[in-house]
């Protein structure tokens, strides 16, 4: 069983800051792999983006997961 983060959930501003976070390593991302395709920081580019996305997919999973809950106890 795969251990799980135990987020508190601070809304769409921590999204917000984390998608733009992700934007900013795929433009990185697009700019290496044009000039450099076969560069090592491409690959590490490329874990760090694929790192901040399931971060961001964890956090909105524990929101619907904490409104579902709200919803069951009514």
């Amino acid at each position: 069983m795969r251990a799980q983060r135990v987020w508190k959930v601070n809304g769409a501003a921590n999204i917000g800051h984390l998608q733009s976070r992700l934007d900013d390593l795929n433009n990185r991302l697009s700019q290496l792999e044009s000039q450099h395709p076969e560069s090592r920081k491409v690959e590490e580019l490329r874990s760090s983006a694929l790192s901040l996305s399931r971060e961001i997919d964890d956090i909105r999973c524990a929101e619907a997961t904490q409104a579902l809950s709200e919803l069951l106890r009514k």
